[in-house]
């Protein structure tokens, strides 16, 4: 793919790859458009959960429950 980028925006993605320590314009690019995607998913999984239906309370026992889950311990 080729695009046009004017003189300004090219020279600040060229210091932003200098500043970040990256290869290439590309790989600036990429990162951007991931960032971009990431943030279009998480917006997604926020109006997907702002429509649900109520579910059960996090209260601190579902966050003991959780925490159990994840390290793989006994509630205290």
């Amino acid at each position: 793919m080729t695009i046009y980028v004017p003189p300004e925006l090219m020279a600040f993605a060229q210091g932003e790859v200098s500043a970040r320590g990256m290869g290439t314009v590309n790989d600036y690019v990429c990162e951007l458009i991931r960032k971009d995607r990431d943030r279009v998913n998480l917006r997604d999984l926020l109006m997907e959960g702002a429509t649900s239906a109520f579910g059960t309370p996090a209260d601190a026992k579902y966050f003991d429950g959780f925490r159990s889950r994840v390290t793989g311990s006994a509630a205290s």
